[in-house]
Parts: C-alpha cells; structure tokens; sequence
C-alpha cells in the first residue's frame, strides 16, 4: 500500500537516516533483490571532429555538452555512431536540446528524430528542474524512437525535498517512460556543500517517494565509490559512469571494474554489469 501524502511529509522531515535507510532498502530489495547493477561509460564531447575513440569494454558511450547547432548535433551523433563498435550511443541534455530546437526554429521532436537517424538511441539525462515542460519533452523523446537513459537533478532544493520527489513520481505517472532516477544534483553550490547525511537521506526518499521508478541512480564518477557504497545500502540498485578503463599504474586489481565489483560485494549485494540499453553484459 502507498504512503499518504502526510504520511510521506513526515518521513522527508524525519531526522532518523537509520529507518529511512532501513525502509528504503526494503523497498530495493523487494524490487530488485541483491542485483545491483553498473555500466561502464565512455565520454565524448560534442564538438564535431573531437575524438570518438573509446575503450572496448565501454558499455556506453556518451556525448556531453550542448551542441553548438543542429547541423554540429548531428553530425556529432553520426562520428560517434560510425565509430561506437557496438556500444551504445546516448548523447546530450534533454535541457539543451530543447533550447537548441527553439533557436534553430524547429520542433523538438523533429531535431530528436535526426539524431535518432544519425545513430542516436538514448538522450543522456533529464534534468527535471532544468526542463521548460518536462512532460511534452520526454513524450516526444518516446515519439521520435528514442529512449531516455536517466531523469536527473541539475540543483537540490535547499530545503523541503518531498515536493520534489513527489513531481518525480507524477511525471512517470504521465509518461511511464523513464527507467532510472539519480536524486543526487548534478550541480552542487560550492558556498553550501551538501553533506553525506543530505546525500544518505536523498536517496533513501528517492527509492520510497518514487515508487514508481524501477532504478535508483547513483553517479560514480561523480559522488565517488564511498558514497556509491553507502547509497546501494539506502534504496539505490544502479551505478552510472564507471571508467571503462580496464588497466591502471597500480595494477589490474585496482582498476575501476573490479574496484566496482568489491566495493557492490563489500555491501553484501550482487554486480551485475549492464550496457546503456539496461541489457546484462555477458563477460
């Protein structure tokens, strides 16, 4: 049975992080069990003509930063398509495409509907907070034959964060398209940090607000392995951005595979290595 409105306002004002904790990752785990899963990312800009090359082992590759046009979009998506090797390709900020569009004189289904046919399947990341009207916008990445790889936070409230949980949760309600969630913003104000108290509490509301979201998301290249590892015992089962990199200076058993794998096992749970696409890597 669903939590109240009041009954989820008392718990997003609650101080106890231990049954927040608890709670949340009871809900993980009638979801997913122990399977916590990951994928290696490779990142690509998108500056027409910059590099495309990425590691073998890269389940995904990912152009980031806003394209200077849609000509530059474009052809952007099909150097790298050209070049992906089998892995899968997602590029850009639902945000930025969608100003892109406006600027161009185009609609944005149009614009998304090319780069689909340049060898795009994925648009990288929502930012619920950033979107001029995230329903429309995340409809129309369904309409032109697109998936969404992650809704996403650019900037945390500062205070009350069920509100916007709750808007999370009503617009999957609308578009019952989005596969995975990353509560924790992508932007962090320097002159007031979050703490790992906030960042523990965030995603343990996240996965029991946002019931209605199959993954709970969390940056590892972003918020760093110790973080990642607290936030997969409080309700998160999957880990983005993880270096495809298969070797380092200090030897393969440090290398970000098997750094992944032993910090997900540490925490009792099992890895499971996934492409963009959310398939199971078989290696």
């Amino acid at each position: 049975m669903r939590a109240t409105d009041a009954e989820l306002t008392t718990l997003a004002a609650s101080h106890d992080i231990i049954s927040l904790g608890v709670l949340a990752d009871e809900a993980r785990r009638r979801r997913h069990g122990t399977t916590t899963t990951f994928v290696r990312v490779a990142t690509v800009t998108a500056e027409p003509g910059a590099p495309a090359a990425h590691p073998p082992s890269a389940g995904e590759v990912r152009i980031v930063g806003a394209p200077a046009s849609r000509t530059a979009a474009v052809d952007r998506v099909r150097e790298v398509a050209a070049n992906a090797s089998g892995a899968v390709v997602t590029g850009f900020a639902l945000a930025d495409l969608e100003i892109l569009a406006a600027q161009q004189g185009l609609t944005l289904r149009a614009l998304l509907e090319e780069m689909r046919s340049a060898g795009l399947e994925l648009v990288a990341e929502a930012a619920i907070d950033r979107l001029h009207d995230a329903r429309r916008s995340i409809e129309e990445v369904n309409i032109a034959g697109l998936g969404l790889a992650r809704l996403t936070v650019e900037q945390s409230p500062s205070s009350d964060l069920a509100p916007l949980l709750k808007r999370v949760a009503d617009l999957q309600r609308a578009v019952a398209v989005i596969r995975a969630f990353a509560p924790l913003p992508r932007r962090v104000n320097p002159a007031v940090p979050t703490t790992g108290y906030e960042d523990v509490k965030h995603v343990a509301l996240a996965r029991i607000i946002v019931d209605n979201i199959a993954s709970i998301q969390i940056d590892w290249s972003l918020y760093g392995p110790k973080l990642a590892q607290v936030a997969l015992t409080v309700g998160a089962d999957d880990v983005d951005a993880v270096s495809p990199e298969d070797e380092t200076t200090e030897g393969r058993r440090r290398a970000p595979l098997e750094e992944i794998r032993r910090n997900i096992r540490a925490a009792g749970l099992d890895p499971v290595e996934r492409n963009g696409r959310f398939d199971v890597v078989a290696r």
